[in-house]
C-alpha cells in the first residue's frame, strides 16, 4: 500500500470520527493563540487530519489520490527508498508550513481556528507541477490545460482571493504550502528539477 493511501485512510477515518466528537475536534483544529500562548504545537499538524465537512474532505483527498500516488512513483524511481521518506517530509512539511501566516496574523486572536490538510495537499500538488509542468490536466475534470499553466492560475486566484476574497477558507495556506512543495522538490535535486522543468517549459506556452 502507497503512502498516499495510507494518508487518505488515515484521514478519512479521523475526519469522520471526529465529526461526531465535537470535543475531539476540538482538540485536533489548529488554533495559532493555543500554538504561541499554550504550546500546543501538535496543533500544527493535528489539524490536516480534520475536516469541515465530507464535501471539504472529498476535494483535498481526491486531488492527493489523483497526485500523490504519481509523486510517490517519481520519488522513489529517482532517489530510492529514500523517495517514500522524502514524500512524507513534504506532505507533513506542507501542514507545518501552511500555518505560518495565520500564526503571524492570529496569534493573538484566541477564536480563530482552521482545519483540513489543503496546505499539504497544495504541497503534492505544486511538487508534481514543478516536476511534471507539461503534464495534461482536466480543469473541472474536462477542460484540458497544462499543468505549468493550471499552476500559474491556481497562484493567480488564490492570490486574488487572499487579498480579496471574504470567506472563510484560508487561502494564503494554499499558497504557503504550493510553495513549500516547490522549494521543497527542488532542493532535492536542483539541477535536474530545474533542467527537467525548462525543457518540459517550452510545451506549454
Amino acid at each position: 500500500m502507497t503512502i498516499t493511501l495510507i494518508i487518505i485512510l488515515i484521514t478519512v477515518a479521523v475526519s469522520l470520527y471526529a465529526s461526531e466528537k465535537l470535543e475531539l475536534k476540538n482538540q485536533l483544529m489548529f488554533n495559532p493563540y493555543q500554538v504561541v500562548h499554550h504550546n500546543k504545537v501538535y496543533k500544527t499538524i493535528t489539524h490536516a487530519f480534520i475536516h469541515a465537512d465530507f464535501m471539504h474532505l472529498g476535494i483535498n483527498m481526491y486531488v492527493l489520490y489523483s497526485f500523490g500516488q504519481i509523486l510517490e512513483s517519481i520519488f522513489t524511481s529517482r532517489f530510492g527508498e529514500m523517495g517514500s521518506i522524502y514524500f512524507i517530509i513534504l506532505y507533513v512539511g506542507g501542514i507545518i508550513f501552511a500555518t505560518v501566516p495565520s500564526i503571524i496574523k492570529h496569534k493573538d486572536n484566541p477564536g480563530y481556528n482552521s482545519l483540513g490538510a489543503s496546505g499539504a495537499v497544495s504541497a503534492v500538488l505544486f511538487s508534481f507541477i514543478i516536476l511534471n509542468p507539461s503534464a495534461q490536466l482536466g480543469l473541472f475534470g474536462v477542460i484540458p490545460i497544462n499543468a505549468g499553466l493550471f499552476g500559474v492560475l491556481y497562484i493567480g486566484y488564490e492570490m486574488y482571493q487572499n487579498k480579496n476574497g471574504r470567506s472563510n477558507i484560508a487561502h494564503d495556506a494554499h499558497i504557503l504550502g504550493a510553495l513549500f512543495g516547490i522549494i521543497f522538490t527542488i532542493l532535492l535535486s536542483p539541477s535536474f528539477v530545474i533542467a527537467n522543468f525548462m525543457e518540459q517549459i517550452k510545451y506549454i506556452f
